[in-house]
């Protein structure tokens, strides 16, 4: 049996093992203050994370060339702190004796008991049901980043015609717009050895008759202009109602000669939430209360894009990194407190802000849920995006005192962000 079994391997769930290490090693030193190091290890109490994946992937960043590099090795993140990983999915979850049912990658079945459990199993994007939906691909993981990537690749040696250097990306929200705007320089570097560069065309298609619904009203022109410096077309207030493999069908009755179609439209919380008896919101995630426990289930907690919790100003969390990270700190910190008999920490998020990368057109950076224009020097967004996905999202590697550092609820993400080059 674990004191404490964390479910999934994403952003959430390394920081609650991480989060519970650090409370459950602090208990364990005790009133004298004896003398510990890192590297120890939990005496006494035992954190284990259970995930199907070797690494961390930073899903943030799959828009970006070469996604098979976007991550971290977890054993390498929380084995020096004494995590125990289960390399397994969990397909089923029983609160009431306390026990998950597991499958290892070679289909063998146990069964992993603890004493506190954290959900954090993560999310996924809604693929559509219509015809030709198997030639979408997504950007939801790292394989089918990696697959896009091996695909776009693989364009120069396809046969001539009308589509060849064409994507069409479903979905204008925030995925949509990344992946799209980084797709023109993607395809016009894999276009021009075949003299193709001019052929690049990316097309933007969204069924609200405006791009970045949710981004705010301030973002928009910002969007748009940068849309337009990269030559994104868009198809506003129409969906996809088929594919073939030249071909992108529209509801509005035209088509777009296509090779590529992306699709980013909607996500929805893991299965495994509908495994736990209580109250769910519309994307499937868990009511929690402000501690993050699961309103009427004794032992568990929710973080991550699996938990509905409030955010500031009334709101709800996103399922995003930028609260995910902060869910997965005080889930397990507070999994760990409830084991040790301690008061539970509050959730209480960093302000919400956005930063949408634009690609080559640069990125723009909003405040608050009403998403108001970050005003700063040119190439201030940019910077900010890079710092984010280069620096502020990473665990640190092989660095146990840093890692308990960064897991402290109070500790926030955000770091200075370099001035424009």
């Amino acid at each position: 049996m674990f004191d404490v079994l964390i479910l999934g391997g994403g952003f959430a769930g390394l920081w609650s093992a991480a989060a519970a290490t650090r409370l459950l090693r602090a208990a364990e030193t005790g009133p004298a203050g004896r003398s510990r190091t890192a590297e120890t290890g939990p005496v006494g109490h035992s954190v284990a994370l259970l995930t199907p994946h070797p690494d961390l992937v930073l899903r943030p960043r799959l828009y970006e060339p070469d996604p098979a590099r976007l991550r971290v090795p977890l054993d390498r993140v929380l084995g020096p702190v004494g995590v125990r990983r289960i390399a397994a999915t969990a397909t089923a979850v029983d609160t009431v004796r306390r026990e998950v049912t597991a499958t290892a990658p070679d289909g063998t079945r146990s069964t992993v008991a603890y004493r506190r459990l954290v959900l954090a199993t993560g999310s996924a994007v809604v693929r559509p049901e219509l015809p030709g939906a198997a030639l979408l691909h997504d950007i939801d993981t790292l394989p089918a980043a990696v697959r896009l990537a091996d695909h776009l690749r693989a364009l120069p040696e396809a046969p001539d015609g009308p589509g060849r250097w064409t994507a069409v990306v479903v979905g204008a929200g925030f995925t949509g717009l990344e992946i799209a705007t980084e797709l023109v320089g993607r395809l016009r570097a894999l276009a021009a050895p075949c003299g193709a560069a001019d052929e690049v065309r990316v097309v933007l298609v969204e069924r609200a008759e405006v791009v970045g619904a949710g981004l705010g009203t301030e973002a928009r022109p910002v969007i748009t202009r940068a849309l337009d410096e990269l030559g994104v077309e868009r198809r506003l207030g129409t969906t996809v109602s088929r594919l073939d493999e030249r071909a992108v069908h529209l509801a509005d009755g035209s088509a777009l000669a296509a090779r590529t179609a992306v699709w980013t439209a909607g996500m929805r919380a893991s299965a495994l939430t509908a495994q736990i008896p209580a109250p769910r919101d519309g994307l499937g995630r868990l009511a929690v209360d402000g501690a993050l426990r699961v309103r009427g289930v004794e032992g568990v907690y929710a973080a991550g894009d699996t938990a509905a919790a409030g955010a500031e100003g009334g709101h709800t969390v996103l399922q995003s990194c930028q609260h995910a990270t902060p869910l997965g700190k005080v889930a397990g910190h507070n999994a760990a407190a409830d084991l040790l008999g301690l008061p539970p920490a509050d959730f209480a998020p960093d302000p919400y802000r956005t930063c949408l990368d634009l690609g080559a057109a640069g990125a723009v950076a909003t405040i608050g849920w009403n998403r108001t224009l970050r005003e700063g020097p040119e190439g201030f967004a940019k910077e900010l995006k890079r710092a984010i996905n280069e620096t502020w999202i990473s665990p640190p590697v092989d660095d146990p005192e840093e890692l308990l550092r960064r897991a402290d609820h109070r500790v926030g993400q955000r770091q200075p962000v370099p001035p424009p080059a």
